[in-house]
């Protein structure tokens, strides 16, 4: 019987140059404190290590230091001071029906066509959200239509046909537009692009990890958004997967997002550079998730053709408006 101590998700591997920093530094701490970070897969936490090891939290904390001078770990950022964000006023009944009643403004137009969208009539808690999203965010009718047209197309693609989303979904979706600048139809429409291309990739991507049979949840979105930015080769991903299967015995986001962060920064983006630089020789790979399997992206579809018939609707309500 084979030595449960070898089998995969029970070793744990360092490269040479890691070891030969280690023992450089001759630091009984920083190298325990290394090989409780290798078993975690995690990032160093002074609390959650100083518990681990038994350790007093400044007796952790010179480690880490250690550590991170050798270039073995990084540190977290300490949190940036953040101004907040202001919250957005408690309308009331009477200031939705007297935006109702101006005959000047779209935001009569703006509630039938989100109704028409919906295939419902809007509640007044209904009104009150989109209201806050017309007044509040002070984003054009047209950039809220397009909101809710994205918000819908998400909502089916991920639960079926017929089911709608939920109006304070449609206004946090709303409110992260505006704080990313979305406040154009212009603006909208490239955004709109590059979700759609993300959306498509993150498919591709989630194959590659062999998952086939949903679409990714928000967790996995924060992970792949990230991996896109980098840029990175199927054929890098799936290394890093496998890579993470053998080490940790599971699909751990966190412990692959740090093995391609790692990679992405040492500038090694192909899987002969990658092994060359582990000291590995060339190993030819495949994977399930590339080829025939691999969805493909598409053209645009009825999502993208409805979305702009909404904001011509829009467009054309406004303009008889005026």
């Amino acid at each position: 019987m084979a030595n449960e101590s070898y089998l995969p998700g029970h070793i744990l591997s360092l490269t040479a140059a890691s070891a030969d920093r280690l023992i450089s530094a001759g630091s009984g701490d920083a190298a325990l404190l290394y090989l409780y970070l290798l078993k975690t897969a995690g990032e160093y936490r002074s609390a959650q290590a100083a518990r681990a090891l038994k350790w007093e939290p400044g007796r952790c904390d010179a480690a880490a230091g250690l550590l991170a001078k050798l270039g073995l770990i990084r540190l977290p950022e300490p949190p940036a001071e953040v101004s907040p964000q202001p919250e957005p006023p408690e309308y009331s009944a009477e200031d939705i029906n007297r935006e109702l009643e101006d005959g000047r403004s779209p935001f009569p137009a703006l509630v039938g066509e989100v109704q028409r969208r919906l295939g419902k009539p809007l509640s007044t808690a209904d009104l009150k959200s989109l209201y806050t999203i017309y007044d509040f965010s002070g984003l054009p009718p047209e950039v809220i239509l397009l909101v809710v047209s994205w918000c819908v197309e998400e909502c089916q693609r991920k639960y079926g046909p017929g089911r709608m989303p939920r109006m304070p979904q449609i206004q946090r979706e709303a409110m992260l537009w505006k704080e990313r600048g979305v406040d154009t139809t212009e603006a909208a429409d490239a955004h709109l692009k590059q979700l759609t291309s993300l959306r498509e990739r993150s498919t591709q991507i989630l194959a590659l990890m062999d998952v086939r049979d949903r679409p990714p949840v928000t967790k996995e979105k924060d992970f792949i958004a990230l991996w896109v930015n980098m840029d990175l080769s199927d054929e890098v991903i799936r290394l890093a997967y496998e890579n993470t299967v053998l080490q940790t015995g599971k699909r751990s986001l966190p412990y692959m997002n740090k093995i391609l962060t790692d990679w992405h920064q040492k500038g090694l983006r192909t899987v002969a550079a990658i092994q060359a630089a582990e000291g590995k020789g060339p190993v030819r790979r495949s994977h399930p998730g590339a080829g025939a399997t691999a969805p493909q992206p598409t053209k645009e579809g009825e999502a993208d053709r409805r979305a702009r018939a909404d904001m011509e609707r829009m467009r054309r309500l406004m303009k008889e408006g005026k």
